[in-house]
């Protein structure tokens, strides 16, 4: 059978209703976590303006709860970014990415450190942070640099804490309305347990699990976009592994799409609300091809670390707050008095979720 042809409508519907953008929903920050396969953080409080505006009666101090518990860690992860993920996924998922990171973080470092054996350096670091100090990537970088000068303190950090070696980044780091600097320890010793190791028979059922993640927070989506949300390059074995499971349908360039066969595909006039998105949103930087979500002539904005605004289910402006606590919004393309307006409303409330209630100012 000829698959069914989803159109850029249908796609965003899909997208928003996955994302728990379409409706907020009604379920504990943990399930949220999970459900969206983590969110994306180098930027430590834009993780809980994603969630205000996916969740309904969103308590920060839940998400800092979790963090300070260790239910939902700080780590180095897909696309070797920060993100933010329960702690049963990073367990799950770290090993499965070792061979991503180590390809992301030569490609940057390559000529620094060529004649570096990245096994001896795995294991002195390692070593050094299997002492239970938490360090910053520099002090990790300064204590190596005697035995490896070339590469640089900087790197050596960076590189041991980022790649080698399975990392967390320590609370108050994350934490609501703190500011604190990255002070990192071993996965397994902040969850009391290293990562899971890989399949031993070969078989690779943490990618087979992966796709199926994905799939319930961004599908449907082509393979394409499933390497740009992962870097992964391996889960084509995974795809096909779990083919059977799926269904199949194009968009309106030809790309097959697959997906889960009960998940939700909403009516395309289905109406979206206005989302103000926080920096890095993987809503955006989920998938290959974002003109689901953003026009093309803005598709850069995200990776720049802008914060979107979503009128229609779209980009359609970005949002950035001054000093005193005041939304200023900035169109992107053309908005009808009757969306501004919507827009000004989401803006006071988002300002308001900022500040606790004390400033709820907004401009557009």
């Amino acid at each position: 059978m000829t698959p069914t042809v989803l159109g850029a409508r249908a796609l965003n519907r899909a997208a928003l209703a996955r994302q728990l953008l379409l409706d907020r929903a009604d379920v504990p920050v943990l399930d949220a976590v999970a459900h969206l396969g983590g969110l994306q953080a180098q930027e430590p409080q834009e993780p809980f303006v994603g969630l205000w505006s996916r969740l309904r009666a969103f308590d920060p101090a839940a998400l800092s709860g979790l963090l300070a518990d260790r239910k939902v860690v700080r780590t180095h992860l897909m696309r070797r970014t920060v993100h933010l993920v329960t702690a049963d996924d990073a367990l799950a998922w770290r090993s499965r990415h070792d061979a991503m990171l180590r390809q992301r973080a030569l490609g940057v470092y390559r000529r620094e450190l060529d004649g570096v054996d990245l096994g001896e350096l795995a294991a002195a670091g390692a070593e050094l942070m299997g002492d239970g100090t938490p360090r910053s990537m520099g002090e990790v970088g300064r204590a190596l640099a005697g035995r490896w000068p070339a590469p640089g303190a900087r790197v050596l950090g960076e590189i041991v804490v980022a790649t080698l070696v399975p990392t967390v980044q320590l609370p108050p780091r994350g934490l609501w309305r703190t500011s604190a600097g990255v002070r990192n320890l071993p996965m397994a010793a902040w969850l009391g347990r290293p990562a899971d190791p890989p399949a031993p028979d070969g078989t690779d059922p943490v990618g087979e699990a992966l796709v199926r993640r994905y799939l319930a927070a961004y599908g449907p989506a082509a393979t394409a976009d499933l390497r740009a949300w992962s870097g992964l390059a391996g889960l084509p074995h995974a795809v096909r592994a779990v083919r059977d499971e799926l269904v199949c349908f194009r968009d309106e360039r030809g790309r097959e799409l697959l997906d889960l066969p009960g998940a939700p595909r909403p009516d395309p006039d289905t109406p979206a609300p206005v989302r103000f998105l926080p920096a890095f949103d993987n809503a955006i930087l989920g998938y290959d091809d974002r003109s689901r979500i953003v026009d093309d002539a803005h598709r850069g904005l995200s990776v720049a670390g802008e914060r979107a605004v979503l009128v229609d289910g779209r980009v359609a402006a970005t949002w950035t707050v001054e000093p005193g606590g005041t939304v200023v919004v900035t169109p992107l393309v053309p908005i009808s008095r009757t969306d501004r307006d919507a827009v000004a409303e989401e803006g006071r409330r988002v300002a308001a979720f900022l500040s606790d209630g004390e400033h709820d100012g907004v401009r557009v």
